[in-house]
Parts: structure tokens; sequence; C-alpha cells
């Protein structure tokens, strides 16, 4: 059993984006605020990102790179696309993509949080229109 313990854990140690995932902050109340809040639209059905992500990209990094003490809560968002489950797990993709092309412009990734946020929990997402395909990064207050 002991030998066998490391290749069960090998799994949880290349889960995508586990690695990205900071322990130090949460994003509970993110969606109240209103300052340093970016957009990030996606095509329906889609976790790619496009050309209309450069500029909310950029201005986010420079928030972050103005304060290292920043860190940045990515809230990936799919409206109602399929089923609870495929839209839950598109928000989490779409969360990871943005989180991946933040750290790809050299954002610290445990300076990063990405969620998925259900349009069946979330009154602001279900009321959208139209409906939310975007990925919120907010940039949280310094502490």
């Amino acid at each position: 059993m002991r030998r066998l313990l490391p290749l069960l854990l090998l799994p949880l140690a290349l889960a995508p984006g586990a690695a990205a995932q900071a322990p130090g902050f949460a994003c509970v109340g993110a969606e109240q605020l209103e300052e340093d809040v970016f957009a990030i639209p996606f095509a329906r059905g889609s976790a790619a990102l496009g050309d209309a992500a450069r500029t909310p990209l950029a201005a986010a990094e420079e928030a972050l790179r103005a304060d290292p003490a920043r860190v940045a809560c990515l809230l990936g968002h799919a409206g109602q696309e399929g089923g609870a489950t495929t839209s839950i797990r598109l928000a989490a993709e779409r969360a990871r993509a943005v989180a991946n092309a933040l750290a790809a412009r050299g954002i610290a990734p445990d300076r990063l949080r990405a969620e998925a946020r259900s349009a069946q929990f979330s009154p602001r997402v279900r009321a959208a229109e139209p409906p939310s395909r975007t990925v919120s990064i907010v940039v949280l207050p310094a502490p």
C-alpha cells in the first residue's frame, strides 16, 4: 500500500489549475465590488479567449502589477448554456483560461483565484441580458 500511495496522489498533483489556486484569500462578495473589475467576453459554448480579451486582460495586468499585494478573483460565468453541470463546467474552464492568460503575462498564479459562478445561484447572472458569457476579473483592494 505504501508503494501505491504516491501513484494514487499523482492525479491530484497533475490536476489542471490545482496549483494555480491561492489558498490565502477568498472571493466571497467579490461580485459586489465595482472598482477594478474587468469583463472578458466569450463566444457561446466556448472557453477560448478571443481578440476582445486583449484590452481587459492588459488593464487587469496593469492593476495587478501596480501593487504586488493585490490579488484577483476570476469569476467565470456561463449563463445557461446547456444543463447546470455543463454550464458550471464551462464557467470553470473560462475562469481557468483567464488565469492561464494572466499567468502567461507574468502574474504569479498564487495571486489568482479562478472560480465558476452558476446562473442558478446568482440572480445577477441569471438576469443579465444578453445572458452572461464572461469572466469577471475582480482585482481586490490591497489588504
